[in-house]
């Protein structure tokens, strides 16, 4: 199991929370016209359980997720559809709007 980083920021639109699985961080994954980089200064945080991504995807107005672990956290517990999923190389990234 990889580990996850959380990050979580109050915005006056609310909390934006991003989570990534520990290994993707810091690197850049592209697909057709796609490029993504896992920037530390955004993504990197506090090393956190799967409950404890739960538990801020429930309080997050949006999320932004990098990696197997971290998006399949979100669409087992029902915050992403997994047909809403983009596909980069060998990972993945989702986001989360609650409106």
């Amino acid at each position: 199991m990889t580990s996850m980083l959380l990050c979580e920021r109050s915005t006056q639109e609310g909390l934006l929370v991003s989570v990534c699985d520990a290994d993707v961080l810091g690197e850049t994954f592209e697909s057709d016209d796609v490029s993504l980089t896992v920037e530390p200064d955004f993504y990197d945080g506090e090393e956190v359980s799967a409950e404890e991504v739960v538990a801020s995807l429930a309080q997050a107005t949006v999320a932004n997720l990098v990696g197997r672990e971290a998006v399949g956290v979100a669409i087992d517990h029902g915050f992403v559809e997994e047909a809403n999923v983009l596909e980069l190389e060998e990972t993945v990234h989702a986001q989360y709007l609650r409106l």
